[in-house]
């Protein structure tokens, strides 16, 4: 199989303005490269701003343009494969499922296939929208591999340049509900930050960052356990990487389970073996007018560790 280039494309505004463009290149969430990766791709001539040949260290400015034609050494797989999906809700236009909890997206170079693309393209094939990267048809947005819930899909170029619309102006409904180490949370309240690499672990992102992509949640306490721990439910305004895990973890209220964010308290739970964190709920008004809202039930980890708290089973070993 050839490699598949995959073409980026990042206009620059004033947040990025001054900003070196292997560092802005470097905490960008795809391609995951690292920042002495970027600068090889930079220097072979993968990287153009204004159609122009750079050097790693220029000065971006606002209005430039940075295009990226990135060829990865393993091209991802779009075989078609057998894999179970639970739809929510489908129309002629769209489909919203639930995704299971360890399915990776799409595919990328960790993850050539086995990911929710390969088998959308077993159970709906040609009916997806092309309108996105040719990886990812018919997707629209992300949730991450242990992440489990609501994720919505589409068949049309029309619905997908609509719910792309929606998704940039926050016009659409999202509620992840999440178990959190409860070190003292407030009932309810927002958490605005700025968000960017962390630069003790670029794995993670943080708020704590001196510029970046502004992130906005509002949560609310839906119940407290007496083990220290709280279902919360979180509303996004804004949708980066990570979003969730990185405020609750920088509130020091981790999720419990979470390998990256946790820490040793979190990861040592009896409850459950990957972050708590369940896409809810998506709501939102299709381009023909329609109201769509669905909920996605708790995967049966999830329902465990709540029924378990609920039950006042200790949660650490």
């Amino acid at each position: 199989m050839p490699t598949t280039t995959t073409h980026f494309r990042f206009p620059i505004d004033e947040e990025d303005a001054g900003v070196r463009l292997d560092v802005f290149l470097a905490e960008q969430d795809d391609p995951p490269l690292t920042r002495s990766q970027v600068r090889r791709c930079i220097d072979s001539g993968e990287v153009h701003v204004d159609e122009k040949i750079v050097k790693a260290g220029h000065k971006l400015k606002v209005g430039e343009v940075v295009s990226w034609a990135h060829a990865p050494p393993s091209p991802p797989s779009l075989e078609a494969q057998d894999i179970p999906l639970s739809i929510l809700y489908e129309d002629s236009n769209l489909a919203i499922v639930d995704k299971a909890f360890g399915m990776v997206v799409h595919p990328s170079f960790g993850h050539p296939d086995g990911t929710l693309v390969n088998a959308l393209l077993h159970h709906m094939g040609d009916e997806l929208s092309e309108a996105g990267d040719a990886l990812r048809p018919g997707i629209v947005h992300r949730i991450d591999k242990d992440t489990s819930g609501a994720i919505v899909i589409t068949k049309t170029d029309t619905a997908h340049r609509h719910l792309s619309e929606l998704f940039r102006t926050h016009d659409i409904e999202r509620a992840y509900h999440a178990l959190v180490i409860d070190h003292g949370l407030d009932d309810s309240g927002t958490f605005a930050t700025l968000h960017g690499r962390d630069p003790k672990n670029r794995f993670r992102f943080t708020g704590n960052v001196p510029r970046g992509k502004h992130a906005t949640t509002h949560f609310k306490v839906l119940e407290r356990f007496t083990q220290g721990v709280a279902l919360v439910e979180c509303r996004l305004e804004t949708g980066r990487t990570h979003q969730i895990r990185m405020h609750f973890f920088d509130a020091n209220c981790p999720l419990l389970g979470d390998q990256l964010y946790g820490g040793k308290a979190s990861q040592s739970n009896r409850l459950i073996e990957r972050q708590a964190l369940h896409a809810r709920t998506l709501g939102f008004v299709d381009h023909v007018g329609k109201e769509i809202s669905v909920t996605a039930p708790y995967p049966d980890d999830f329902a465990s560790a709540l029924q378990a708290l609920r039950d006042g089973k200790q949660w650490r070993k």
